[in-house]
C-alpha cells in the first residue's frame, strides 16, 4: 500500500529503483571502468587520489547525474506523502458499507479529500445519524440523533417539542425538547459490526438540562445491552448535572468483538416515581473509543 518509514528515511544520495532498473539495461556503462589486467591493481598515485577526490568531480558530468538522481528521490517522497493515507483508510472497519448510507455522495477524486470527510463526519439516513472516523486511533464513531430514537409521546406536543439546533461542526440537527412528562423513556439501537474491532468503546447520552429543570429529584436508570444478552446498568443524577450545556451521560462499555457483533440496545428511563419532569433536551447517543483522562 504506501511507502514504509524505512524508504521514506533513505538518505537523497540513494539511488531510487528506477534508476537501478536503467543501470541493469545497460549493464555496458558499469564495465567501462573495470580493471582489464592485473597491473591495473595497484595502489592509486597522489595524482591519481586527486582525480578521485570529492572536490575534482564537483563539476563532473557523474555528480550531475548524481544531482539528478537526488532530485528523482525528493520527487518519490513527495509523491509518497500521500501514501499513508491509504492505510489510514484501511484502517476504517467497513467505512465503504456505511458511506452507502450517507445523504451526499462522498468525494473519492483524492485520498486526500476523503479522509478529511471521513475525520469530519459524514451524515446517514437523513441527518438522523452521523458516522465519523477519529484520527488518532482511525476507529468509527457515530452519532444516534434524537430523531433515530424511540421516544415514548415524543411526537405528542402535549408532552415534547421538535427543535432545530444549529452547530459549527454538525450542520443543522433536530433536538427533543421535554415540556413535561411523569415516564421518560428512551431507547436506541446500533449494530455493533459497524464499530471498530478491538477498539474499547463508550456509549453515553447528549442530553442538556435547562432551568426550569424539575422533577430530577429522583435519579434516571441507564442501560446497555450488547449482543448475547449481557446488561450494564446504573443510575445518573441528574440534579447534580450542570445547566444550560451539553453534558455527557455515561451508559456503558465494550470492546468490539468480530464474532460476537450483532445489535445492541441503549436505553435511559424513569417511571416509576410518578414525578412531571421538565427542562431535559436530547440530542442523542454518542458511540466513540473511551478516552482516558
Amino acid at each position: 500500500m504506501g511507502a514504509s518509514l524505512s524508504e521514506l528515511e533513505q538518505p537523497p544520495q540513494s539511488q531510487p529503483q528506477q534508476t537501478h532498473q536503467h543501470s541493469q539495461l545497460q549493464p555496458h556503462q558499469h564495465r567501462q571502468n573495470e580493471p582489464t589486467n592485473k597491473e591495473e591493481l595497484r595502489l592509486p598515485s597522489r595524482r591519481e587520489n586527486l582525480l578521485l577526490s570529492p572536490q575534482y568531480h564537483t563539476k563532473s558530468p557523474s555528480s550531475k547525474k548524481a544531482v539528478q538522481n537526488s532530485t528523482v528521490v525528493k520527487c518519490d517522497e513527495t509523491q509518497s506523502a500521500t501514501k499513508p493515507l491509504i492505510k489510514e483508510l484501511s484502517l476504517s472497519h467497513n467505512y465503504e458499507h456505511i458511506l452507502k448510507d450517507a445523504d451526499s455522495p462522498v468525494d473519492k477524486s483524492s485520498r486526500e479529500k476523503m479522509c478529511d470527510q471521513l475525520y469530519a463526519g459524514v451524515f446517514l439516513h437523513h441527518k438522523t445519524k452521523k458516522y465519523w472516523v477519529e484520527k488518532n486511533s482511525k476507529a468509527n464513531c457515530f452519532m444516534l440523533y434524537a430523531r433515530a430514537l424511540s421516544i415514548t409521546w415524543a411526537e405528542d406536543p402535549n408532552y415534547w417539542k421538535w427543535i432545530q439546533q444549529k452547530d459549527v461542526s454538525e450542520g443543522t440537527t433536530e433536538v427533543a425538547e421535554l415540556k413535561r412528562v411523569c415516564w421518560l423513556e428512551v431507547h436506541g439501537k446500533f449494530d455493533t459490526r459497524k464499530l471498530s474491532p478491538g477498539i474499547l468503546y463508550q456509549v453515553s447520552f447528549i442530553i442538556m438540562l435547562k432551568d426550569p429543570a424539575q422533577g430530577w429529584e429522583l435519579p434516571v436508570n441507564v442501560r446497555l445491552v450488547l449482543p448475547g444478552g449481557k446488561k450494564q446498568q446504573h443510575k445518573e443524577n441528574l440534579m447534580e448535572k450542570l445547566r444550560a450545556r451539553w453534558i455527557e451521560v455515561p451508559v456503558g462499555e465494550f470492546v468490539v468483538s468480530e464474532k460476537d457483533g450483532g445489535e445492541m440496545e441503549i436505553s435511559m428511563f424513569e417511571y416509576e416515581g410518578g414525578m412531571w419532569k421538565q427542562g431535559l433536551v436530547i440530542k442523542g447517543i454518542a458511540i466513540k473509543p473511551k478516552i482516558f483522562t
